[in-house]
């Protein structure tokens, strides 16, 4: 998630900036009419991840867990139309940014003009030409994908390449409502390099910094979901942001980490530890409920590093608040 790579078409030979990140992009196809769903899902399912709704509470549910790039919405349903759905899209702070496009029978100007208003990007007539419908998709996914990259350059730590500690604190705490919403497991990992402080006197600071590049590189390498969020939280610290993972599966990615550092074989001859760098851990899980804070997720995992630090550095402790 941090280094954008574009994807190497193998049948065009060439780059397509809207297959990024290793991935298909994820489009949201909404509508009460399962037909329509099935006529627009014909068009960009081979190369695209589509998920389906046919309802406004059900789309919003898969806008919030799946996050797609892009939303193709119907306007007439039952219940929740799409006006309101795009409402609470655009009243929402962690999905404003993604781009809805209308796609209804209706084609009165007053009716698009009240869809522009409230955050559309785009309207798409029915019945619908594939190849217009492919075309304009593509134009707003590679507008959002230059809009996310640019957004991401804010976030991005100068030195190692992972997010920094400004969009650690954002993201935590979108994740804290999230998995306080849904009752789910929310997981903080705070990584400290062992002995840096010495690293730096004995080798020279330039000699530091690609330490710190090479910790981020190895510790993001350990992470399995796109979920997963890695940050340079200050300094020689890091911190990991686990959604849905309870303490089990936090302590092993953890303990995981800790041995793909030692792996690294990067030489510190004035740590206590061992004659290369390592790394200490603390990990905190909870369910967030009641007036539970995200900062008591913070507090609990700085104090499992310290407890990891006075046992001897060079692993990992963890607690269940």
């Amino acid at each position: 998630m941090i280094t954008p790579q574009l994807y190497l078409d193998p049948q065009e030979h060439r780059l397509d900036p809207l297959l990024r990140l290793g991935r298909k992009p994820r489009l949201l196809i909404v509508d009460d009419q399962p037909v329509n769903i099935q006529a627009l899902y014909q068009v960009f399912a081979a190369d695209h991840q589509v998920f389906m709704a046919t309802s406004g509470p059900q789309a919003l549910g898969l806008c919030r867990d799946q996050r797609p790039d892009l939303v193709l919405l119907d306007i007439q349903m039952p219940g929740m139309d799409g006006f309101e759905v795009c409402r609470q899209i655009k009243a929402d702070a962690a999905l404003q940014d993604l781009p809805v496009v209308f796609v209804t029978a209706h084609n009165e100007p007053l009716v698009e003009t009240q869809g522009l208003e409230i955050g559309a990007v785009d309207f798409i007539s029915k019945p619908f030409n594939p190849a217009v419908v492919r075309a304009r998709v593509k134009t707003h996914l590679t507008l959002k994908l230059q809009g996310d990259l640019l957004r991401q350059m804010v976030f991005i730590d100068g030195l190692t390449g992972v997010y920094n500690r400004r969009f650690f604190d954002e993201r935590l705490a979108l994740e804290f409502q999230r998995a306080k919403r849904n009752r789910s497991m929310l997981s903080l990992m705070v990584v400290d390099v062992d002995y840096f402080k010495r690293y730096n006197d004995h080798y020279g600071h330039l000699a530091g910094d690609e330490a710190l590049r090479a910790v981020a590189a190895t510790l993001r390498g350990q992470l399995k979901r796109p979920g997963d969020l890695l940050s340079r939280y200050g300094g020689e610290e890091f911190a990991c942001i686990l959604p849905e993972t309870d303490l089990a599966g936090a302590l092993c990615l953890a303990n995981e980490m800790e041995a793909a550092i030692r792996a690294a074989h990067i030489a510190h001859a004035k740590s206590d530890v061992c004659a290369q760098l390592t790394v200490s851990l603390g990990v905190a899980s909870l369910c967030p409920q009641g007036n539970r804070l995200a900062e008591e997720l913070i507090v609990a995992a700085d104090q499992q590093l310290y407890l990891a630090k006075s046992k001897g550095r060079g692993r990992a402790c963890g607690a269940l608040l």
